[in-house]
């Protein structure tokens, strides 16, 4: 028989049962199953016209249908059951006239999804190309997470989410199927340092903001837990007392101290306050999440800002130095600070005394701090003052080393030579050291016997070595007079009877100059020409690079001045012919006996002549 055979002969049967039925009498009509209705029915007969049905029982069927089965033109969210899993679909019943489909790829957050179960669907394809109603689990999601999401937003409900993944600023939250954003900053109350500690766990959060222009939710689970911290907040401000001793947690490290969570309430413990001694760093004493007990210190009238202590629950260092600590002691300690005017030394934890840079060398010559001690040396010291009252402590190094000027008399005597270290310039002369803590002055005099020098480092660099003779020496004031030039002879001892004055030498005019001419006689004798005499015997002048001869008309070995003349060496000649005439004519007029009036004038002739007129 077939399908449309066999529907016809159910609906003849159902036809015949319902004529029979309304002759019998009965005390109440039944209820028709419509399900049983459309399995009884046989729509062969019906379509064929067979079996003719009445009015008023199509009637009452449709209505049936209506109330017990789901408009599948209908775009509603509807419960279904899960009747039946394969390896990819779900078969879902939800009361219509067929089964819907959904893939089990809707189902991945759900991996233990079972025949039975209760879900929410969507009709996305009344009927596909094989005539099956395919559902969307995921549609029907989205829409009742929305009025879901809306409502706990309205009503402030607390609601589970699963997170997701990390992204830029904190991360991404599966709420009720939607993606929501949870920001970093409202992770906790405290800041996080591991985001991953969060992923791939079920937390509870409280929506904060909705975007339904954009689809975003913004969601907190800091929110849930600050209405608890509040209440504990306001109920430790309430009992803070200043030198009230508490037990906190380490929420934040900064360069200037570290942030200690009292329980909801938030301190800064200073830097300075964490130890008696000095450090760089917080994090050289504490570390994040540890606990510590601290002190309150001080705090703002609405107690907001707590200032807390670390280092006031011990002991003060200077109140725990032991009584046999005195003036004159050895000690050891280790740099901790260096300034322009000293070191401080640590010798005990807190207890720090100060290393004045006069007392690093026996030296004068005072130097920068940096020159003898680096920040973090272990060095000794002798105490020199304690001030227990005032906690102050001076130290010295110089003084495990025997004073050098001791024996100054011995190992440096007046005239002995020795060798040194060029140290420093002045505009006057050159420190040189001679041994650490002997230093001597060479005055810009006595580093050469013939330049002429304006400023020492035209002589000499810092760090050179120079030969030095000891000139003066006191004791008492601690001060060496050095020369160099007095290792060599004085060359203008010899000189000074080479270049005698009268005496001719040849040279080259070097420079010409307003008032003359330089010219060297040899790599120490530089002496002035004046303008004057430049002149030659013609009349002209000499020019620069011309050589010619030069007569010595000033020689001062003191001052280091030769004066030459080109112009004496032939008015010397001429001189030399005037007095030779002026003492012939003197014996002439003796042979003749003049009388005394021819002799004067005579006389005035020649003294006229000398005198250059004519």
């Amino acid at each position: 028989m077939s399908e449309k055979e066999t529907t016809k002969a159910e609906v003849e049967t159902t036809e015949a049962a319902a004529t029979e039925t309304t002759t019998v009498e009965t005390p109440k009509e039944e209820k028709v199953n419509p399900e049983q209705f459309l399995a009884d029915f046989n729509w062969h007969n019906y379509e064929e016209g067979i079996d003719p049905v009445d009015e008023k029982q199509l009637e009452e069927f449709e209505k049936l249908v209506s109330e017990n089965f789901v408009d599948t033109l209908d775009d509603e969210v509807v419960e279904g059951t899960v009747i039946h899993l394969s390896d990819r679909d779900a078969i879902i019943d939800i009361n219509a006239k067929s089964e819907g489909v959904i893939s089990l790829n809707e189902f991945r957050y759900n991996p233990n999804l079972k025949v039975g179960d209760k879900v929410e669907v969507l009709i996305d394809v009344r009927e596909d190309a094989t005539g099956q109603l395919i559902l969307s689990h995921r549609k029907a999601r989205v829409i009742k997470a929305w009025d879901r999401v809306n409502n706990a937003h309205d009503t402030g409900e607390i609601v589970n989410g699963f997170v997701k993944c990390r992204t830029k600023g904190g991360m991404i939250v599966d709420v009720f199927g939607i993606e929501a954003f949870l920001p970093g900053s409202q992770i906790d109350v405290k800041p996080i340092r591991d985001y991953d500690q969060y992923v791939n766990k079920t937390m509870e959060f409280k929506v904060v903001k909705i975007n339904h222009e954009f689809k975003n939710i913004v969601v907190s689970h800091k929110a849930l837990i600050e209405a608890d911290i509040e209440e504990q907040k306001k109920e430790i401000i309430s009992q803070l007392e200043k030198g009230q001793v508490l037990e906190g947690i380490v929420k934040n490290i900064t360069s200037y101290g570290v942030f200690i969570d009292l329980g909801g309430v938030d301190g800064l413990v200073h830097i300075t306050d964490l130890s008696w001694s000095r450090i760089n760093h917080p994090n050289e004493i504490v570390e994040l999440d540890q606990k510590l007990n601290v002190v309150i210190l001080d705090f703002d009238e609405d107690k907001s800002r707590i200032q807390l202590g670390l280092k006031q629950l011990s002991k003060h260092p200077w109140e725990a130095l032991g009584e046999d600590v005195k003036i004159g002691d050895k000690v050891k300690g280790k740099v901790v600070v260096i300034a322009d005017y000293g070191a401080f030394v640590e010798v005990e934890e807190g207890v720090e005394g100060l290393v004045h840079v006069s007392e690093m060398s026996w030296s004068t010559h005072l130097r920068s701090a940096n020159d003898f001690v680096k920040v973090g040396d272990e060095i000794d010291a002798v105490i020199l003052t304690l001030d227990r009252e005032d906690r102050k402590m001076s130290l010295g190094i110089k003084q495990l080393t025997p004073d050098p000027w001791t024996d100054i008399t011995t190992k440096y005597p007046v005239g002995s030579k020795h060798s040194g270290i060029v140290r420093n310039f002045t505009n006057f002369g050159v420190f040189v050291e001679l041994e650490e803590g002997i230093d001597g002055l060479i005055y810009i005099s006595d580093l050469s016997w013939t330049k002429k020098i304006k400023h020492p480092s035209e002589f000499t660099n810092v760090g050179d070595t120079l030969d030095v003779v000891v000139l003066e020496l006191d004791v008492e004031g601690r001060k060496l007079s050095l020369g160099h030039k007095q290792t060599t002879d004085n060359p203008w001892d010899k000189y000074e009877t080479e270049f005698v004055l009268g005496s001719t030498h040849t040279a080259e005019i070097g420079e010409i100059v307003d008032k003359g001419a330089t010219i060297d006689f040899n790599e120490d004798i530089v002496a002035f020409v004046p303008q004057r005499h430049l002149e030659k015997e013609d009349g002209t002048k000499l020019k620069k690079g011309e050589s010619a001869e030069f007569k010595i008309i000033e020689f001062n070995k003191e001052f280091k001045r030769v004066v030459a003349s080109h112009t004496a060496i032939f008015k010397e000649e001429e001189m030399a012919n005037v007095k030779a005439a002026v003492k012939k004519q003197e014996a002439q007029a003796a042979e003749a006996k003049p009388t005394l009036g021819d002799a004067n004038e005579a006389l005035q002739a020649l003294k006229d002549k000398l005198d250059g007129k004519k």
